[in-house]
């Protein structure tokens, strides 16, 4: 029997930038409500979570558009560090004997500080102590889809492509460089690959399927 200090079994969503994470999350809530699903994401956060909404927000209309004069990458690291201190609380506050799935956990925010240029953060050895899935479930998704999917740009944010502007250059090598930092971050845990599909319910139905969910 498991002791009542040990985080419950979970298992983590994990994809690069525009791979359906978000849609996947979002039709999983709706679709199985017993199962918990911990996010920093805005619509899926508690009203007594509003902090991480916030802090979220301005870290990007305040905070990345001013690194390297009023903001270092060191302090934003300590703003990002928020949302994965709040994922870890979720997953040890998480209840017994319900399927528990967090989005991202702390991977892709580590994998995107170290593209930023902090390579040698104190913090990550304490993130990489937090409590490990039993398995990851990785949308794979090619840069070139997730260009297409990001409206060729329009929709991308700074934290998605190299430089001041996104081309299709400067987003494709980013996202190439994101997928293979996320899965050196993973490499030590059991990962289920879930390939591009037709839409956003066969991509649920994969999903499922790599968490071993009964689906007909």
């Amino acid at each position: 029997m498991r002791k009542p200090t040990e985080p419950p079994l979970f298992d983590v969503l994990l994809g690069p930038d525009h791979a359906g994470k978000s849609s996947v999350v979002h039709a999983l809530a709706e679709a199985d409500p017993s199962r918990c699903l911990v996010s920093a994401d805005g619509a899926l956060l508690a009203p007594e979570h509003s902090l991480i909404r916030r802090l979220r927000r301005d870290l990007f209309t305040d905070v990345t558009t001013a690194l390297g004069t009023a903001y270092s990458l060191d302090f934003m690291a300590t703003v990002m560090q928020t949302a994965v201190v709040h994922l870890r609380d979720q997953v040890l506050r998480a209840p017994r004997g319900r399927p528990v799935l967090v989005d991202s956990y702390y991977y892709k925010i580590l994998a995107k500080c170290r593209l930023a240029g902090l390579d040698d953060s104190p913090l990550y050895a304490w993130w990489r102590s937090f409590p490990q899935p039993r398995s990851v479930v990785y949308l794979d998704v090619s840069p070139r889809t997730a260009w297409l999917r990001s409206g060729e740009g329009a929709e991308a944010n700074d934290w998605e492509y190299y430089g001041d502007r996104a081309g299709p250059e400067a987003f494709e090598s980013y996202q190439s460089d994101l997928h293979h930092a996320l899965l050196q971050e993973i490499a030590h845990l059991p990962v289920n690959v879930v390939h591009e599909q037709d839409g956003v319910a066969q991509t649920v139905g994969a999903v499922r399927k790599a968490l071993h969910d009964d689906v007909n």
